[in-house]
């Protein structure tokens, strides 16, 4: 069967453990009771850190600092508002432009490229990850693992395993899960329609807590809806496990009429900017949205189409005309952290590193710890063959962003060319382990091993990280 031949050992291990239904009907835990259920809370922490593993090391990652931050301070806010008993959550960005998002047990957020570019306002975004945020809060993975242990052991696992393949292949996702769920039973999906009013009603109240608008959640329903039509038999991920009916839109419009609306709809220059960056990421050319930002921006003058225009002009190559967009922006937007960042990027791109250098070296005084500062100062350096420098912001960025694998490879490179060979070693080891590749950590170590002058507390670190790895090997194989 297709969908069992693509999953990991991980979801292969999961479902191999499923005990028959008859059985697991004998002693059911109560759902709610996180000491009896069938998942207990350190599981589901070890099944996120795991399947966060496999998910870095198999799709390819959206790298754009700027979104991924962008992303985080919204689902951050979100979470201070939400259900969630203690918020212990990591994004992951993935380079899609399809529409999908999904939550996984341990804290594990997901969010597809293409989300940002289906949005056309910021509510209507955070209204999908309230509502995924809303799943982890109610445990509803526990709670239907428990019922297709009753009915259908193979069921969470492949869905599972079928997001998982989503996030590198789009196209393989839809027929990996539609290949498991069978014909004729689509409604069938990773969670029940009470689990999706649930996440819904939850979701809605988590927006009105933030200030948000609850009823841009039925209107991005109906966005999406609407895209039904374009994609004929082989809908986005997101559509087949959180399937849009009008039933559903109508539930939510009546839920949120009941809720309170912010006196001023929240629309930030941040979201136009992650939306306007995608946008240019994702065009086949860069040409053709260059004239249509341009176009845009004749007609309504708006900084939001002038900052488009700088970015598909500097992906066009033309970066004197990328400049010249970002200084017809207004005061305020000029003055924008990330607009800031962009025209250092656009200077870099142009070579004028100089001038790049002395906005990010004031950018990193003035917000020490920024994420998309330190990481756009990094890579400047380590073009700028500027290692030493280079290496001591990405060690400070992954001592609060670990699992940034983009910055564990970089590092690397920056050791490498410093010539600290034990430290190139070490950084490799640990983006292998990240990204659930065991043998090849394994391997980084056994060549560390054999190294010249290695102290004993050199050799104990470096049997430490076998100690981990083989942790890690466990981990791929867990069982419930």
């Amino acid at each position: 069967m297709l969908a069992f031949k693509i999953l990991p050992p991980l979801l292969i291990g999961l479902m191999l453990s499923v005990p028959p239904a008859s059985q697991a009907a004998q002693n059911l835990p109560t759902i709610g009771d996180t000491t009896s259920s069938i998942v207990s809370l350190q599981q589901e922490a070890r099944l996120g850190d795991t399947w966060g593993r496999m998910l870095r090391g198999r799709a390819k990652l959206l790298e754009d600092p700027i979104v991924y931050s962008y992303l985080e301070d919204l689902l951050w806010k979100l979470a201070a508002n939400s259900a969630l008993p203690q918020a212990q959550l990591e994004l992951i960005t993935v380079d899609n432009q399809t529409l999908n998002a999904f939550a996984v047990p341990g804290g594990v957020i997901g969010v597809h490229g293409g989300l940002l570019l289906s949005a056309e306002a910021e509510d209507e975004l955070a209204s999908v990850l309230a509502h995924e945020l809303a799943h982890l809060s109610q445990r509803h993975f526990a709670q239907q693992l428990e019922e297709e242990r009753r009915n259908r052991p193979f069921m969470m696992a492949a869905v599972l395993g079928s997001i998982l393949v989503a996030a590198a292949d789009a196209q393989a996702g839809a027929a990996a899960l539609s290949s498991t769920l069978g014909a004729g039973e689509l409604a069938r999906l990773s969670f029940s329609r009470q689990n999706e009013q649930e996440a819904d009603r939850i979701g809605m109240a988590t927006l009105a807590s933030s200030e948000i608008d609850p009823g841009a959640m039925p209107r991005m329903f109906e966005r999406m809806q609407r895209s039904m039509r374009f994609y004929g038999d082989r809908p986005p991920e997101f559509l087949l496990t959180h399937p849009v009916t009008q039933s559903r839109i109508a539930d939510s419009l009546n839920r949120a009429a009941q809720l309170p609306v912010p006196r001023t709809q929240r629309q930030t220059p941040e979201f136009d900017i992650a939306r306007s960056r995608l946008q240019v990421h994702y065009a086949s050319r860069p040409g053709a949205i260059l004239s249509s930002f341009e176009a845009a921006a004749q007609s309504s003058g708006n900084s939001r189409d002038f900052y488009g225009v700088a970015l598909a002009a500097s992906a066009a190559g033309d970066h004197a005309k990328a400049l010249q967009a970002l200084d017809k922006l207004d005061a305020n937007w000029k003055q924008q952290l990330y607009v800031r960042i962009t025209r250092a990027e656009i200077l870099h791109a142009a070579k004028r590193d100089s001038e790049a250098e002395r906005i990010l070296a004031e950018l990193n005084e003035l917000y020490p710890n920024n994420l998309p500062v330190q990481k756009t100062y990094a890579r400047l350096l380590q073009d700028m063959e500027q290692p030493a420098r280079a290496a001591r912001l990405y060690e400070a960025l992954l001592r609060r962003y670990p699992n940034d694998i983009d910055s564990r490879f970089n590092l690397a490179e920056t050791y490498g060319l410093s010539g600290q060979i034990l430290r190139v070693h070490e950084a490799r080891i640990e983006y292998f382990l990240r990204t659930a590749d065991v043998d090849k950590a394994l391997r980084q170590v056994d060549f560390a091993l054999k190294e010249k002058n290695l102290s004993e507390s050199d050799r104990a670190r470096l049997q430490a990280y076998k100690t981990e790895a083989e942790r890690v090997r466990e981990d791929l194989k867990m069982e419930f």
